[in-house]
């Protein structure tokens, strides 16, 4: 039986004749497709000699398989997805999108050369920080100015080129881990600072440091971000401005990793909380770091500002090659920067600004939109528009809460399990959330085009 099983097997040259092969051979190409008839021929041996299989598909079944096997191999593992969870800040979703007028520079510069580092008008070498520098220092009021490929690497770098050798003192309750382990004490030893531990987990006093100071020899005072967590109640804790007057005071250096930062008045987004990189340099530290892909809004960097003695000695840090960024970060960073200059242009082009400030009532509207064309996409779906607490997420406002709306779903007949997997397997995979056994679709963090392809996903279920 096993032999008249492999007897049936086609032979390579009838699949190719098939129509199905010559579509394939102009999509990819005629190696590809040879590779991957043979792979699904040698399948099909395999099982034979398995015993797996009883008989063998028609040539053009086989050649639907290897269709289907030639997408997937090729599927890009990189996609857009539409985050509908509410979570502006998504980690794992890439945190800010950037938009159209944002990445449309960003196509410009990246399709052919550029002056990355070129001078133009001195016709020689040129620096590739010059891009951002000059309007970063414009727009907070810094000497000087760098930017690294992440926060990360610019506490590093900052610690490692101007803490190196020298002891630092920290809050205890600001000796924080964020993700992926990224433990500050740690990072602290690998940079190759003392650590000096001062104050208490929830109090912290400026005599503290004083102490640290007179009594421990320290030379570096650094601050750092609670980022994902809050402490609260009977709590006490040192701003940078009091901490400045305590630095100067004892020719020590203010450091001050801001983690995430905005770069207009929060309050003009409706938030009371949140840290304003401008204040950081006003209040007097010497170099504050902060991330590009958080509330700033732009592509992922760690923005590096502070006294211009203090940025020259870490752009001559070789570590500094090594962090670097490229021509794409340097296009989306100049582009959001350039919409600074104007609070309310930043608040109206950047994605993140736009949507920390949507209002409920507008979500509640667009929401009610959005239910009313997925009824009529799938009348088979309970659908219904509710209130919802939506996040800024990415660490950056731990404890915030936005007053949002959601599109809530279900169906008769189908876990609401089986829905979310079937949103995450379309070919614009869709990320949403489950609360109280519904679907939830928070409009909040939806894109120009989002709906088009919620209606096509849902009519399909």
């Amino acid at each position: 039986m096993n032999q008249e099983l492999f007897r049936k097997i086609p032979k390579m040259d009838v699949l190719l004749e098939l129509p199905q092969a010559a579509a394939l051979e102009m999509k990819y190409s005629h190696n590809f497709l040879k590779e991957s008839i043979q792979a699904y021929l040698e399948a099909l041996r395999a099982g034979i000699a398995k015993g797996d299989l009883t008989d063998i598909p028609a040539p053009k079944d086989i050649m639907d398989e290897v269709t289907h096997k030639m997408e997937k191999d090729t599927e890009y593992t990189l996609k857009p997805v539409i985050n509908a969870t509410g979570v502006v800040l998504h980690t794992n979703l890439g945190r800010a999108p950037l938009g159209r007028e944002i990445t449309k520079r960003l196509v410009d510069v990246a399709a052919g050369y550029c002056n990355l580092e070129y001078d133009v008008e001195a016709g020689k070498r040129g620096s590739r920080y010059v891009h951002v520098e000059k309007l970063l220092c414009k727009l907070t009021g810094a000497e000087a100015a760098l930017v690294v490929n992440n926060n990360a690497s610019a506490v590093f770098l900052m610690l490692n080129t101007l803490a190196k050798g020298k002891a630092t003192a920290i809050s205890r309750g600001e000796l924080v881990e964020i993700g992926g382990s990224f433990r500050i004490p740690e990072i602290m030893g690998q940079a190759g600072t003392q650590l000096i531990e001062i104050g208490t987990t929830n109090k912290t006093h400026p005599s503290d440091y004083v102490k640290a100071i007179e009594e421990q020899e320290a030379e570096v005072l650094l601050k750092v971000h609670s980022s994902n967590f809050e402490i609260t109640g009977f709590s006490e804790s040192v701003e940078i401005e009091e901490l400045s007057k305590i630095a100067k005071a004892h020719g020590a250096m203010l450091l001050y990793d801001l983690g995430s930062a905005f770069m207009v008045q929060p309050e003009l987004l409706g938030l009371h909380t949140g840290s304003l990189v401008q204040k950081a340099i006003k209040d007097g530290a010497d170099v504050v770091c902060f991330s590009g892909d958080k509330l700033l809004g732009a592509a992922q960097a760690g923005i590096i500002l502070g006294k211009k003695e203090y940025i020259e000695r870490m752009k001559k840090n070789h570590l500094t090659r090594m962090l670097r960024v490229d021509k794409l970060t340097f296009s989306v960073l100049e582009q959001a920067l350039i919409y600074y200059r104007d609070a309310h242009e930043a608040i109206r082009h950047i994605p993140v600004l736009k949507m920390l400030n949507a209002k409920a009532e507008e979500l509640k509207e667009q929401a009610e939109n959005l239910a009313k064309q997925l009824g009529e996409a799938n009348d088979s779906l309970s659908i219904e528009v509710i209130p919802c607490k939506d996040e800024p997420g990415g660490g950056s406002l731990p404890n915030v809460y936005l007053d949002g709306y959601a599109v809530a779903i279900t169906k008769e007949g189908m876990k609401v399990e089986a829905i979310e997997k079937k949103l995450r397997d379309h070919n614009i995979p869709i990320v949403a959330r489950i609360y109280k056994e519904q679907l939830l679709l928070s409009v909040r963090t939806l894109q120009e085009g989002d709906e088009e392809v919620l209606i096509e996903a849902f009519s399909q279920i």
